[in-house]
């Protein structure tokens, strides 16, 4: 009997080589290379057909191709429905990472119950038994006179029963346990996921069933397994939460049918979690009185305005090099921001540590949070709140002009809308009609907005 040939496979970038080497040749990592036996060649190949599901190999003009628009079904929590762009697309394949005990089975049955009155639900499970998964439902309280059931980790057999069972929508937890016969290598190795997410995905745009995926993270929080993972599927979802909170937030990264960075936001309870249909009023703290380090940002996740806290800590630094923490905010841009403040504002702070904080778990990235936190950094260290029921947004250039960000009349309305009387925003972004309720301050430069708030 000829001998297996073998492989080895970089569990990080995926690639593979005749022999072993400590370091990943394409990738670079170090001690990433697992040994596996490599199919062999088939003549039919039907392992190696597209991911797209259409077997047939014809050149056709574009016009000729039935572009209707796709249909969507509400998934029963609306907030889950915000972040895939208004529902799950028929045929559609999401993959949703996130830590350990974070809540994503408990979101996916929540959602294939109420799905179930509609469609024909299938969960998949590689991990938990199905007395785990009836104790977990029971305990939420979820119908499930409809929903199926099926503990088993090889692809083929469940693809094999997935074709007689017809489901309308499939879950599948987790990817890193599943394996197929074509391979050798254990489940979780690079090729087995890689391999296992290639045929679900080809089952599901070939019968139009609806799966869902769960990933595992790794320490870093990025989705293990190969990198092509999240570049065969049609949305990449984070599911978030900071430890000890109740918060969890669901962030779309990738989603080929509706818009990236949404964000969805829930409530974990005793019984599941719930849609927090107003997060603005959740991560507003509202202090009894005004507090110094408090600014308020009006942010935008995908097609939503949020309104969050920015709180920052000055204080008279010890050592020699002065530290700068940021947490919800790239640190790099706090550095810059500081020193942005000291060309143009004339205060320098460096001499001091500063912390800043992004209240309730939230990530900021974009740069309209550039002027809340200029204004959160100068009101700790100068030991003055800031007015109250003011709030801002804007991107500081590095010659110190304030920067117009997209979608200020709708932040502007959201202020409004949470009772805030007054807004610092950039003069370009000036609503063109007045907004009832709310005084509107333009300013041009970071010297004038400096000016409006601390030399009154």
């Amino acid at each position: 009997m000829a001998k297996a040939k073998t492989l080895y496979a970089c569990r990080d970038c995926g690639g593979s080589f005749p022999k072993w080497a400590g370091q990943c040749p394409d990738c670079g990592a170090w001690n990433s290379l697992e040994e596996t036996v490599a199919a062999p060649a088939k003549t039919a190949a039907p392992r190696f057909a597209g991911y797209s599901g259409d077997a047939a190999s014809l050149i056709r003009p574009l016009s000729e191709v039935d572009a209707r628009q796709t249909r969507r079904t509400p998934t029963g929590l609306p907030e889950l429905d915000r972040v895939l762009g208004g529902g799950l697309v028929t045929g559609s394949v999401v993959l949703i990472g996130g830590d350990p005990g974070i809540g994503k089975s408990t979101l996916l049955i929540q959602a294939l119950a109420a799905l179930s009155a509609q469609m024909k639900p299938l969960y998949v499970s590689g991990e938990e038994s199905a007395e785990q998964i009836g104790l977990r439902a029971s305990r939420l309280g979820l119908p499930v006179e409809r929903l199926e059931l099926l503990t088993e980790t090889c692809v083929e057999r469940i693809l094999g029963l997935a074709q007689q069972h017809r489901p309308d929508v499939m879950v599948m937890d987790s990817i890193q346990t599943f394996y197929s016969e074509q391979l050798q290598s254990a489940p979780g190795a690079v090729a087995q996921v890689r391999e296992s997410a290639a045929q679900l995905v080809r089952f599901a745009k070939q019968t139009g069933t609806s799966l869902f995926l769960v990933g595992h993270v790794t320490k870093e929080g990025a989705l293990a397994g190969p990198r092509v993972l999240e570049h065969m599927v049609d949305t990449v979802l984070y599911f978030e939460g900071e430890a000890g909170s109740q918060i969890r937030l669901v962030r779309a990264i990738k989603n080929r049918f509706g818009a990236v960075n949404e964000l969805g936001v829930f409530a974990m309870t005793d019984k599941g979690l719930k849609e927090v249909s107003n997060p603005s009023a959740i991560f507003l703290s509202r202090h009894e009185e005004q507090v110094a380090g408090s600014a308020i940002l009006v942010t935008r996740e995908g097609t939503r305005p949020l309104l969050v806290e920015v709180q920052a800590l000055v204080d008279q630094s010890p050592l020699g090099n002065p530290r700068r923490v940021a947490l919800g905010l790239e640190q790099n841009r706090l550095a810059m921001l500081l020193a942005v403040l000291h060309r143009h504002g004339g205060i320098g702070m460096y001499d001091q540590d500063v912390f800043l904080n992004v209240v309730g778990g939230v990530r900021v990235t974009e740069t309209a949070a550039d002027l809340p936190v200029l204004l959160s950094v100068l009101s700790s260290f100068r030991d003055r709140p800031l007015p109250e029921g003011l709030a801002a947004f804007g991107e500081v250039g590095l010659a110190g002009e304030i920067r117009p960000v997209p979608s200020g009349e709708d932040r502007v309305r959201e202020a409004a809308k949470h009772g805030f009387r007054r807004i610092l925003l950039p003069a370009a972004n000036r609503p063109r009609k007045a907004v009832q309720g709310i005084e509107v301050i333009p300013v041009q430069r970071l010297s004038q907005a400096l000016a409006v708030l601390f030399e009154q």
